[in-house]
């Protein structure tokens, strides 16, 4: 499906949530937003420990499930189709799958399940699809069954996970730096990306070129993994929340500034590059960011509520969400680029679609 970015020239602009998606006030903060592995379902992750799911088809049902006694801290899609992964404050892993039905894959306790990430697997009819958790300072590997496969120590507390490209590593930021494991490996002994100071998230480059993390101190540290050549990315106005590496990873995307903030992973950069800034101008700190998983774009979500697609090449600009005066909190594309999920801090949801009509 082809994605139509056609909006008439008018004097106030037209906001595409209006004419091609759906609505839904939630009641409660939206920590995120995912759709499953196959872009068939949709899901809403809530501060009150519900989840929302939606075929994105026929998106007027919003099925409401209890998941967490708390609140949901981290939502992922399932390596399974039409399911998702979620941690809550409750010490629980938890399965959700296509019918709703809820599963306990780990419970933990006191300790928090804040982190989830997946691997969806080949695709070709074999079950090899991961699953990796954090609690605490350890991270917890499953297969796809839900069989815990090993358990990784880190120095700190685990504050960002993520399976590589193949699904051959899993890499963890953490005070000090990241870490980076074979998830295969018969002995686990990590390659460690050191750099002192708090790290607080990491984007991992779809080619498996570089890790970059988010600072505590209003900036981003990368890793060239080819060499270890450290990337120093600095002069944002607060911390950066968002990262998401364009299709291909050209571009890293990162909120933070008052404008969409896009460094150039070509030509030699990040480094001696000065970063593309997008879609600012009016002192709004953009707060999320999501790039296109098939085209050069990226969406972006503001401090106000307000929502754009923007063309990086052209640097034109698509506005999708009025401005409500709440922050938006998460963006998430379907895998084929069709359909954006949208969640905001006090309860906003949407559903924008992107397909021509």
């Amino acid at each position: 499906m082809a994605l139509d970015t056609q909006v008439a020239p008018k004097a106030a602009p037209e906001f595409l949530v209006e004419r091609r998606g759906v609505q839904r006030a939630l009641g409660a903060y939206v920590v995120a937003a995912r759709f499953d592995p196959t872009g068939q379902r949709a899901a809403f992750a809530l501060g009150d420990g519900t989840l929302r799911l939606i075929r994105p088809q026929g998106p007027e049902e919003w099925a409401e499930i209890a998941v967490h006694d708390g609140a949901v801290l981290t939502l992922a899609p399932d390596c399974r189709a039409g399911g998702f992964l979620t941690g809550g404050d409750d010490a629980t892993l938890r399965r959700i799958g296509a019918d709703g039905t809820v599963a306990t894959l780990a419970s933990h306790g006191m300790r928090w399940v804040e982190q989830v990430a997946s691997f969806p697997g080949s695709g070709k009819g074999k079950a090899d699809g991961l699953i990796a958790a954090s609690i605490g300072k350890r991270v917890q590997v499953f297969d796809e069954a839900g069989t815990l496969l090993k358990t990784l120590e880190h120095p700190s507390t685990v504050t960002g996970l993520a399976f590589d490209a193949r699904g051959k590593r899993v890499i963890a930021s953490h005070y000090n730096g990241a870490s980076l494991w074979f998830v295969a490996a018969k002995t686990d002994s990590p390659r460690k990306l050191e750099w002192k100071g708090s790290h607080t998230g990491l984007a991992v480059h779809p080619e498996g070129d570089a890790v970059v993390t988010a600072m505590q101190e209003n900036a981003l540290h990368g890793w060239r993994l080819s060499d270890g050549q450290h990337m120093r990315m600095s002069g944002y106005p607060s911390k950066t929340r968002s990262l998401s590496f364009s299709r291909g990873g050209k571009w890293l995307a990162s909120s933070g500034a008052d404008a969409i903030v896009l460094w150039p992973f070509f030509g030699g950069g990040p480094m001696g590059k000065a970063p593309t800034e997008l879609a600012g101008g009016d002192g709004v700190l953009c707060t999320e960011v999501a790039c296109h998983p098939q085209q050069e774009m990226v969406a972006g979500g503001f401090a106000d509520g307000l929502v754009v697609l923007a063309d990086i090449a052209s640097s034109r600009i698509l506005p999708v969400v009025p401005p409500n005066g709440v922050a938006i909190s998460t963006l998430a594309w379907s895998p084929d680029g069709t359909r954006l999920a949208i969640g905001g801090e006090q309860g906003f949801a949407a559903l924008v679609d992107f397909t021509k009509q």
